[in-house]
């Protein structure tokens, strides 16, 4: 047997896409090998001890694999979210679902240099808009540790609401419930 080598061919599938979400300052698209790279140096930070880390690059890798293969196994997952203006790498805003979660969930996190700018909260909206056009939920929730604070003001200010009747992924994990069945 004879065999030829061609150029590497990228994944596709008649059934799977990621689409592409833009706000007036942001595209939200698919992941990428080269953001792992931001997702490697949040993980070895102290600033992801409230996502279970840090973790070393290794753990990450698998943490971040995981949920890229959310989009070709579910039809959701995380969304690389770049400045529309200079095409730089801000976070990952988007829908988890890994093995433990009770269901769905919106997360995010946005690079050192992206904090305090509105990002996550523009993305997490457009991501919101999405999910009501693309699924029939009632809600989606995010499980946020009590000691993040920023992320649960994040969380209520996307007109979320502590729900503690829904299960979270830890014990005394805040859930925000965000209702998708009112308009946007």
């Amino acid at each position: 047997m004879t065999l030829t080598a061609r150029p590497q061919e990228k994944f596709s599938s008649e059934n799977f896409s990621v689409p592409v979400l833009l706000t007036d300052r942001l595209r939200l698209r698919a992941p990428r090998l080269s953001d792992f790279e931001h997702h490697a140096a949040f993980f070895a930070s102290a600033r992801s001890a409230h996502e279970g880390g840090p973790l070393d690059r290794v753990a990450a890798w698998k943490h971040w694999a995981a949920d890229v293969a959310l989009w070709p196994l579910k039809g959701y997952g995380p969304f690389g979210v770049e400045d529309r203006a200079t095409g730089a790498y801000l976070g990952e805003v988007g829908i988890f679902h890994g093995e433990g979660y009770p269901a769905p969930e919106l997360g995010w996190f946005v690079v050192p240099g992206a904090e305090g700018q509105g990002f996550a909260y523009e993305a997490a909206q457009a991501v919101l808009a999405w999910v009501r056009a693309s699924f029939d939920w009632p809600y989606i929730t995010s499980i946020i540790e009590p000691a993040n604070a920023r992320s649960i003001a994040l969380g209520l200010r996307l007109g979320g609401v502590t729900d503690p009747t829904l299960p979270g992924i830890d014990p005394g994990d805040v859930v925000i419930r965000h209702d998708l069945r009112r308009a946007a």
